[in-house]
Order: C-alpha cells, then sequence, then structure tokens
C-alpha cells in the first residue's frame, strides 16, 4: 500500500494499545524497525513534556491531570506521519481519545493474562498497582476495560510468544485490513448520480 524508497508496508501509521504489561514498548519498537517508521512512546513523551516521572505525576498532580496529558498527547501522535505510537495501558479508555485514535488509522490491541502481566509488572513502580493484592488488581482493571480495547481494529496475544512471531502476525493482520479497506474504497467509489436517477456523468 505505502512505500518508501525500497520499503512496502500495509500503513503508514499504527497505534498499539491494551493493558499495562502487554508488550507495547517493546513490539511497538520492533514493529517500527520492520515497517521503517518512527516510533513514539506516549508515555514516555508525557515524561518529557511534564518534566517529571508519571509515578511523582499521580503522586503531586494526580490522575485527572495525568489522564488530560495523556489526551494532549493523542491529540499530537494522531497529526504525526509514518509512526508507530504505543499507548499507555488507559489511553485507549478515554472515549475521546479512542475516536481521535481510530479516525487516524488502525489500533492494535495486544493481549496478555492477569498472572502473565503480573509477571512483567510486580518489580515496577505503576501508581495503578501500588495495593496488597496487585494480581487481583490486575484482574479487576482488565475485566473493567476489555469491552473497552474489544473495540479496536486488530486483537494479538503476547503470552509466551517470541517478539518476532507477534510482529510479524501484526504485519500480516495489516495488510489484510489494508486490502480490506482499499477493497472497501472501491465498492464505495460508485459516480455521484442525480435526484432524477442519471449519472452527472452522462450530462
Amino acid at each position: 500500500m505505502f512505500s518508501s524508497g525500497l520499503i512496502e508496508r500495509p500503513v503508514s501509521w499504527v497505534a498499539l494499545a491494551g493493558f499495562m504489561g502487554t508488550g507495547k514498548s517493546r513490539i511497538g519498537w520492533e514493529l517500527s524497525r520492520a515497517l521503517a517508521l518512527h516510533f513514539v512512546d506516549t508515555d514516555k513523551l508525557i515524561t518529557r513534556v511534564v518534566g517529571k516521572s508519571i509515578p511523582e505525576v499521580f503522586a503531586q498532580e494526580g490522575e485527572g491531570y495525568f489522564r488530560a496529558c495523556e489526551h494532549e498527547v493523542v491529540g499530537r501522535v494522531t497529526r504525526l506521519e509514518h509512526a508507530v505510537i504505543s499507548l499507555g495501558g488507559g489511553t485507549f479508555i478515554q472515549e475521546e481519545n479512542r475516536r481521535c485514535l481510530l479516525e487516524r488509522g488502525p489500533v492494535v490491541v495486544l493481549w496478555a493474562t492477569p498472572e502473565t502481566i503480573y509477571q512483567r509488572t510486580k518489580h515496577s513502580d505503576r501508581p495503578l498497582l501500588r495495593t496488597e493484592d496487585p494480581l487481583e488488581r490486575i484482574r479487576t482493571l482488565m475485566d473493567e476495560r476489555a469491552p473497552v480495547y474489544q473495540q479496536g481494529t486488530i486483537h494479538v496475544h503476547s503470552d509466551g510468544r517470541p517478539s518476532e512471531e507477534i510482529v510479524e502476525e501484526i504485519i500480516d493482520r495489516l495488510w489484510s485490513w489494508a486490502d480490506a479497506q482499499h477493497a472497501w474504497a472501491l465498492d464505495h467509489a460508485a459516480p455521484d448520480h442525480t435526484p432524477g436517477g442519471e449519472s452527472r456523468a452522462s450530462d
């Protein structure tokens, strides 16, 4: 579909969403390399703009301020070209963010089991997991967010799989998505018609 020099790619912009610990940053970076696109991690972008770590933002400014920063960053990354965007775990949950992202391009949602996510995040300083039972907290949050994550364009599981295999699946499915978009556009490119039923082209 899109090409740059000798690189042929299914899309020139794609976002990765999903719960914390599903591999968005790692897979996003490797996907950007495979597609020869820029890589942007929205959480890292927020920390650069605000000048504080995310735990510091939560502690000093509150979650509401952090979500406002997320919304601002979504506005920026949806204006980018030739980019793979890794979203924070809660970014896609916000309705306005979700609408903007889905209007911009495909959103790939990565999935993993609560147990896998716990193993990947148990030594992190993530504010939402500062609780006596982080695994139960993960299960609860995932149950709450799952119906929203289901609104993503493409869904891929990351449990127990090498990153190369996950990236390959994402690219294959992006090609299928791009082909379907192209076919839909062709099907809906019928000539404009006057109210009387005659094509304007015959006027």
